[in-house]
């Protein structure tokens, strides 16, 4: 029998998972290269051997995304797999239009063919898009749930920008496994609230050897909790489903993959940030959500802004740093640091722009639509100092740090600088507490 000749489009994630459940042993099928989009210094490198499996002895190569067209002929490939998210649907048809135009199918995997069983009951937190609270809602739900006595662990969806053989499985469990394991600022800000809360948290390659290596986790595991990234959908099977939706954005909910898809699957959806959107968009959302998921529970939360110091940065010219993601291919113009400048009363909101250096320069031109504020980009070590240097370049009073990390543990900060803190405050009832309540009867987890 002929195998199919496969390429995996992706961005160091769901491309990874997909192939693990679906392809590495698939003897139907021979996946010739993965291309990589969004994520920086990822292409021109393997999906090694170590973990490809004994029908890969070479590893799998992976190259840039805008050689799509030409692999599709070099290889004579007959299916081109899309395999990442936070994408909108005019792009994801864009790509299928270059697979089609070159030859190839175009397919993407659903859950049915990608999501692993725990032996553990699992909730997964999902949301439409990049920065509309997921993480915030997780630390919320794992704070219920430990004050019922219940031991959990996270599993984050995937950033393995380093060495993946090393990277195959990743325990944190203290801020100092964060430097054991060389994280990003990216995965920084999604770890480091998990451990100060006194929980571990897994994240790596190979989610099938993560959910095992948790499942039978040394401090114990009662519940998985899948803190999903971007607007992936979980890798493993969940027996409840909640989606975090972002007014802030209206409308996204339906317009972008795999955003729509959590949406639909939503046991709950959380439509954050009503005490910074606008009621259209409120509404415009909460009309989406009954359109495509009428059984869906919805909980109306605030995102509540905290600042360590306002002194700090009242009345003065500032500098807001906020993450990331949520800028780049999140594409939202302000985040928690804006919110709270606005609140406080600054004098001037700093641009950035004048003064950036590096890979940050690169950054403001990829991502032109970024507001006035500076993206907490930090991949690797040059652009940790460049983003130092961006910094300390800038002509401001003060610095507003909105990302979920201390800035200050992993760069030097020459000026006056305040953090900007954010939790999930649901103002409607029921609410997550009364859902987490009912997922530990019907569980039988008291």
């Amino acid at each position: 029998m002929n195998k199919k000749n496969i390429i995996i489009i992706g961005a160091a994630g769901r491309d990874f998972h997909n192939f693990n459940t679906f392809f590495r042993d698939n003897q139907l099928y021979n996946v010739v290269a993965f291309t990589a989009a969004q994520i920086p210094d990822i292409d021109g490198r393997k999906y090694p051997a170590e973990l490809a499996g004994s029908l890969y002895p070479e590893g799998i190569p992976i190259y840039s995304q805008d050689m799509l067209a030409e692999l599709i002929k070099k290889y004579n490939v007959d299916e081109c797999v899309f395999a990442y998210s936070d994408v909108n649907y005019m792009d994801v048809m864009g790509i299928s239009a270059i697979v089609n135009a070159a030859g190839a199918n175009f397919s993407l995997l659903g859950p049915k063919s990608t999501q692993v069983k725990s032996s553990k009951p699992v909730i997964s937190v999902c949301a439409v898009r990049t920065g509309a609270g997921k993480s915030q809602t997780s630390r919320k739900v794992i704070e219920l749930l430990m004050k019922n006595n219940l031991k959990v662990i996270a599993v984050r969806h995937p950033m393995p920008y380093g060495n993946l053989v090393e990277q195959k499985v990743q325990r944190f469990a203290t801020v100092e496994d964060l430097k054991k394991h060389k994280c990003t600022i990216e995965e920084m800000e999604e770890y480091e609230p998990h451990v100060e809360r006194g929980n571990v948290i897994y994240a790596g390659v190979d989610y099938e050897a993560i959910l095992r290596a948790a499942e039978n986790d040394p401090d114990g595991c009662d519940v998985i909790l899948w803190d999903g990234g971007n607007n992936d959908f979980s890798f493993y099977k969940e027996d409840l489903a909640i989606t975090i939706v972002d007014p802030h954005r209206p409308g996204h909910e339906l317009s972008y993959y795999p955003g729509e898809v959590c949406l639909r699957v939503a046991d709950v959806a959380v439509i954050n940030k009503i005490d910074s959107a606008s009621p259209e968009g409120i509404a415009t959302v909460e009309d989406n959500i009954k359109k495509v998921n009428p059984t869906a529970q919805i909980i109306k939360a605030d995102s509540k802004i905290t600042v360590d110091n306002p002194d700090v940065i009242k009345g003065k010219r500032v500098l807001i740093i906020e993450d990331g993601p949520t800028l780049t291919h999140g594409e939202m113009k302000i985040g928690a640091g804006t919110v709270a400048a606005n609140r406080i009363g600054v004098k001037e909101i700093i641009d950035p722009r004048p003064f950036a250096v590096g890979k940050l320069k690169t950054t403001f031109d990829i991502y032109p639509g970024i507001g006035q504020v500076l993206p907490a980009m930090g991949y690797g070590e040059q652009q940790l100092k460049d983003l130092e240097a961006t910094i300390n370049n800038t002509d401001c009073d003060a610095v507003i740090i909105g990302t979920p990390i201390d800035l200050s543990r992993v760069i030097n900060i020459s000026k006056p600088y305040t953090r900007v803190h954010y939790e999930l405050d649901e103002v409607t009832s029921p609410n997550l507490e009364d859902v987490i309540n009912k997922f530990i009867k019907d569980h039988n987890l008291a």
